[in-house]
């Protein structure tokens, strides 16, 4: 039996005969990176960092300087009996500024005296101070000044004090994806596990795709810190990275350890099963992760830092996850032989009966299978409708940059003292800043700018009066804070922003040779961060959709298969974006997630699922389509190859489909609205990618498409290796083929 020469072949060859040295040197190999990477520490995206644009370059300028504005805070404080100028309100006041300067880690304390910061019915007022130090860091030390807060609260019956501004509301995201993750990875591994032994039937062969993925993953985590002295990465990378990583790492092991028992159930022995394993799953293992990889670094051109760091942690852990499947899966697989099924759990995992004579006997056909040879059109009909229809709440998807209010549950503390805020108080809290860079800023010429600016702003109406100016001489700079019109996120306010950004800063302060002004703020840096999402789309999808064309292409060598393959994987996103849409912008079935309708989707939601799902469907569609075409090379009709494909793979592409989307719902069960949307999308589309897609749609397009699915212009048409080993359909005569017509 001919093995097919490829690079998987060969490195499973090597390692098959090389066992302690690939399991060892895979163990160091693991083991050094992550002490390097612990060694050198992880490097996390500033505030700066994530902004782009305008507002980006306006935070870079400040950062550089070292005039980085110090995290803000508000103390909320109300009595529905008390006024604020009752004797026991001012004294909440009192000894809450006491408490707060005892900490030692507040400055620029500000009561409501001195800045009026008092509700219309006089029943609130707000405390304002900001955290000294670093304000990427705030959020790690604010909480004494919290504890400080609630002793005071607790101290005064009467009256509630809750607390807001960029360190909590930062400290509260972290502490919600902080604990969810803890859980979800310790949910995702014994998940993956049953799984896995419901697949396998034996312990042994389910802990080796776990052993290997952990490891993967944790060989990944200490790269990524090496890597982010490059390219900064968000806090919470290591915990997607690992869930990412165990949801591929494991389906790479499966597919490899499925082929690998399937041609020993066939009849061949231990060392040509591995070997046809090898060449085969190894193959498709490969050309998957590659496939993965090159859809992540469309990411690249997002123009966004942060995705720049989700890309490479993934790209890194795929890579390693695939070295791990090509090299020591092999060389342990060689190792355990068929004790490899060792553990066996009664009644699961049974064996069929080999004959001895390289095959199995005949696997009957599904319902489901018959159904779609026997009438392809009408299943792939059904199947393009069924997904259309849960596409189409998409056309109406509207994203947005999702604030602390609607990213944390809305019993969340935080959010509930935002949201009494936002009532009491209402309007923008956080005004926008326009930074100004000078060849010289205390200049005659500047200072008339500056004051031209005031005049023609508080003239045009579309900003409040109080405009605070603060002029850092030394470095050249001035802040000039600017109070937008509406509430700080509506229509009114976007205009009012519009106007200061084209018409304002241009007409005054801008006009000056040498300046450079730019606005920054909550508001700039929502409508640059969407901007800067929408120009990326095309260029994102342009480059996804092309590169894996042409991997198809090359791989299958067949224009139809790789134009096939994307028209497919593009129905699955379409899907998940619609029910993404229905669940929570719309709130159709939120409850069953645990979550309500908010009315948009997170704005790099749409973008980032697209390319995450682009990669990850391939696994599932490079290895049903290589098993046809593996038949098809030795002979059998296309429609026998079809049958075959579908029939030897539907079991392992199941099982595979379960692992991703139990990790990906997952995601779905975090407080966090963002990762609830990821989990959902992502599980969705897996689902019906591994099911729908993989059993129906694929199967039934290429019956329609018959030989066609074979045809390749010349440069493609190159003689093929012999096909591994395998239970395959009898082979018809070349003749006999041409009869058949497919």
């Amino acid at each position: 039996m001919a093995a097919k020469r490829n690079l998987a072949a060969a490195l499973g060859r090597w390692s098959a005969e090389h066992r302690k040295t690939a399991v060892f040197g895979w163990l160091v190999l693991v083991v050094l990176v992550m002490t390097l990477g612990s060694s050198a520490g992880q490097v996390n995206l500033t505030e700066a960092d994530y902004g782009t644009g305008d507002s980006g370059r306006a935070e870079r300028i400040l950062q550089d300087a070292g005039l980085t504005e110090p995290a803000g805070e508000l103390i909320y404080i109300r009595s529905d009996e008390l006024t604020t100028d009752s004797p026991g309100f001012t004294e909440a006041v009192a000894d809450t500024t006491d408490a707060l300067e005892a900490t030692g880690l507040v400055t620029r304390v500000r009561t409501p005296d001195t800045t009026q910061l008092v509700s219309a019915d006089k029943h609130a007022a707000l405390i304002q101070y900001d955290v000294k130090g670093d304000p990427d860091t705030a959020a790690d030390r604010v909480q004494p000044v919290i504890d400080a807060v609630e002793k005071t609260d607790a101290a005064h019956q009467d009256l509630t004090l809750g607390q807001y501004g960029a360190a909590t509301g930062l400290k509260a995201i972290n502490d919600s994806l902080g604990e969810d993750f803890v859980r979800a990875e310790y949910t995702a591994l014994p998940v993956s596990l049953g799984i896995l032994l419901a697949v396998f039937g034996a312990l042994v062969a389910a802990l080796l795709p776990i052993a290997l993925a952990v490891t993967a993953c944790v060989g990944a985590m200490g790269l990524l810190a090496l890597t982010s002295h490059v390219v900064p990465v968000d806090g919470m990378t290591n915990s997607m990275m690992f869930l990412m990583g165990l949801a591929v790492g494991v389906d790479y092991c499966l597919f490899y350890l499925r082929r690998q028992r399937e041609e020993r159930e066939a009849g061949r022995d231990h060392a040509t099963a591995l070997r046809i394993a090898a060449a085969t799953s190894g193959h498709s293992v490969l050309i998957s992760g590659i496939t993965v990889c090159v859809a992540m670094a469309g990411m690249f051109l997002s123009g966004l830092t942060v995705f720049e760091g989700f890309a490479i942690a993934t790209i890194e852990v795929v890579v390693i996850a695939v070295l791990g499947s090509m090299t020591v899966l092999p060389a342990l697989m060689a190792m355990l032989g068929d004790r490899i099924g060792a553990g066996r759990i009664p009644f699961l995992g049974r064996r069929r009966a080999a004959t001895g004579s390289g095959s199995v006997a005949p696997r009957r056909d599904s319902v489901l299978l018959r159904g779609v040879l026997a009438r392809p059109a009408v299943f792939a009909l059904l199947a393009v409708a069924f997904l259309l229809a849960l596409a189409a709440p998409a056309l109406g998807m509207k994203t947005e940059k999702l604030g602390t209010d609607k990213l944390l549950p809305e019993d969340n503390p935080t959010v509930v003292v935002s949201q009494q805020i936002e009532k009491d108080f209402p309007g923008s809290p956080a005004p926008a800043s326009v930074i100004v860079k000078a060849t010289d800023i205390d200049s005659a010429e500047m200072k008339r700018a500056i004051a031209d600016f005031r005049a023609r702003a508080v003239a045009s109406g579309q900003t409040g009066k109080a405009i605070d100016v603060t002029v850092h001489v030394k470095e050249n700079i001035a802040e000039l804070s600017v109070p937008l019109a509406g509430n700080g996120s509506d229509a009114t306010s976007r205009k009012a922003l519009t106007t200061l950004r084209e018409t304002l800063v241009p007409d005054t302060v801008g006009k000056v040779a040498g300046t450079t002004a730019l606005v920054r703020g909550d508001l700039a840096f929502s409508v640059d961060y969407n901007d800067q999402l929408k120009k990326s789309i095309v260029p994102v999808f342009a480059f996804v959709l092309g590169v894996t064309f042409l991997l198809m292409l090359f791989s299958f060598r067949s224009p139809v298969i790789a134009l096939t393959s994307i028209l497919l994987n593009l129905l699955s996103v379409g899907a998940a974006y619609g029910v993404m849409t229905a669940v929570f912008q719309h709130g159709w079935g939120a409850s069953l997630v645990g979550t309500e309708g908010i009315g948009a989707v997170e704005s790099w939601m749409p973008l980032f699922v697209f390319v995450v799902l682009f990669g990850l469907s391939m696994d599932y569609h490079v290895f049903v389509v290589s098993r046809i075409r593996e038949a098809y090379d030795r002979g059998a009709t296309t429609r026998d190859a079809i049958a075959h494909g579908i029939r030897t793979t539907a079991g392992v592409v199941t099982s595979a489909g379960l692992i991703m989307v139990a990790v990906f719902a997952v995601f779905g069960t975090l407080e966090m609205q963002d990762f609830k949307q990821l989990g959902v999308g992502l599980a969705v589309a897996v689902l019906l990618d591994a099911t729908l897609v993989r059993a129906v749609l694929l199967p039934s397009v290429m019956l329609l498409l018959g030989n066609a699915n074979w045809a390749a212009p010349s440069f493609l048409r190159k003689s093929r290796p012999a096909a591994a080993g395998g239970p395959t359909p009898a082979a018809p005569t070349a003749p006999a083929r041409a009869a058949a017509g497919r």
